[in-house]
């Protein structure tokens, strides 16, 4: 939400306050007229007649109807060429009638109070207020045909009205201008908590897809592109006519869709990993390197010690984790062997999966699997190394606090977006893999031969 915007909330909330005043203005209406009916009552009660009665009578019923026509619109809508209309009648009617019989101060109750409702301004309300004084004075003394007495009476008392009177009507413009800087903070508040919750809304929704694009990143792609990569190497089988080959090839790929199916439906419903459904992250890497160990030939060692219960959030950082760096270690390693190796020391878990490849390349190194990672591990507090290990090949360790609280807000869009380019070219880097993975299919270093028992 720009500043503008918030003041243009602000705006409506005093527009707001106004159309409340507005609504009030009946009761002035009625107090305008109870007070001219009042004036008149007295005129009769105190027994002023003839000339001075209708001259009276004539000075209000100008007043009534200049408010008719202009006085009460004015009220309503603020129109300041209407106000001075009627104020020029109302003030000039009040000194007439005043100048005819005394009770007629009655209509000062009004006169004062409708200056400084219809005039906006504070210094025109002065004036106004000072006007309708001299003009009230000079009706009174020249009823008594200007004497000193009378003057030096009359003179004082206006003073003094004149003063209480201006003295509320600034009372009254500060109340409002206060009530209209209260309006349009109240709107502007209102605002920014609205488009706060907005935006707390759109980040909830944007954090949550984020989250499950990674999730589909992290398990269906990569199954997938196992998928697509064994299908290749049953194909190169056909062309030999190796059937052993191509029923082996067969399972894997039904096994693998399987896991993804399983990975899909429990996407759905918002649980855990499959793998971690029903073990705990150790046997679940155990059962990743066992996998990956069928899938390609290599040897697959994993080793787990002193590790204990995990929360759910750090198994599954550490698991995605291992399943990107199997990821690379088949596009990029060329490795005979990986190890596996899962610690827990001193409130921090370390997951190191080395290989004995050929290390990784520069676009490799800065591939999007490997950002996503280091992504994902930052968000769990961790951090995340990747380097040639000590025998060449490559080594990738992950650092994440046992007491980790995730974020899932990480950025995963990349992820997504890439995970189309990442099959293709898999695809056409198959063919030769498949035949080499034919090739060593009938080797008998499997994972089972290869892999340690898991530390439980």
């Amino acid at each position: 939400m720009t500043t503008d915007d918030g003041a243009a909330h602000g705006e409506r909330a005093v527009e707001s306050l106004h159309a409340g005043w507005d609504q009030q203005v009946r009761w002035w209406d009625a107090a305008f007229y109870v007070i001219v009916a009042l004036t008149a009552v007295a005129l009769l009660l105190e027994g002023t007649r003839g000339v001075q009665l209708a001259v009276a009578f004539g000075a209000m019923a100008a007043i009534v109807v200049a408010y008719l026509l202009w006085g009460a619109k004015a009220a309503r809508t603020r129109d300041q060429r209407l106000a001075g209309m009627y104020l020029v009648v109302l003030v000039l009617g009040t000194g007439v009638t005043v100048s005819q019989a005394g009770v007629a101060s009655l209509l000062l109750f009004i006169a004062f109070a409708q200056l400084w409702m219809l005039l906006e301004s504070i210094r025109y309300g002065v004036i106004g207020c000072a006007v309708l004084a001299v003009v009230v004075a000079f009706g009174i003394a020249a009823r008594f045909g200007f004497d000193p007495a009378v003057v030096g009476e009359v003179v004082p008392q206006m003073l003094v009205t004149l003063v209480f009177s201006i003295g509320l009507g600034l009372w009254f413009h500060v109340a409002m201008q206060r009530a209209e800087e209260h309006a349009r903070l109240l709107g502007e508040l209102q605002a920014a908590q609205s488009e706060l919750a907005r935006t707390n809304h759109e980040a909830g929704v944007t954090a949550e897809r984020e989250r499950l694009a990674r999730e589909i990143h992290d398990t269906l792609a990569q199954g997938f592109t196992s998928v697509i990569m064994q299908a290749q190497a049953a194909a190169a089988a056909l062309d030999v006519k190796n059937d052993d080959a191509v029923r082996e090839r067969l399972h894997v790929v039904e096994e693998t869709a399987r896991d993804n199916l399983a990975e899909a439906r429990a996407l759905v419903a918002a649980f855990a990993p499959v793998a971690l459904q029903d073990a705990s992250l150790p046997q679940a890497l155990g059962r990743l390197g066992t996998r990956f160990a069928e899938e390609t030939g290599l040897i697959v060692r994993v080793e787990a010690e002193g590790v204990g219960a995990l929360p759910p959030a750090v198994e599954v950082v550490l698991l995605r984790a291992a399943q990107e760096a199997f990821a690379n270690v088949r596009r990029h390693a060329q490795a005979g062997s990986v190890v596996v190796r899962l610690g827990q020391a001193g409130g921090e878990v370390t997951l190191t999966v080395s290989d004995d490849g050929r290390g990784l390349g520069p676009d490799a190194a800065d591939g999007f699997g490997l950002a996503g990672m280091r992504d994902r591990v930052r968000s769990a507090g961790g951090t995340l190394a990747v380097g040639p290990g000590e025998d060449g090949g490559t080594t990738l360790c992950a650092r994440v606090p046992v007491d980790a609280q995730v974020d899932a807000r990480v950025d995963a869009r990349v992820d997504a977006q890439v995970d189309d380019a990442k099959i293709h070219a898999q695809v056409d880097a198959g063919g030769d893999d498949a035949e080499a993975d034919d090739a060593g299919a009938g080797s008998p270093a499997r994972a089972h031969d290869g892999t340690q028992g898991v530390a439980r």
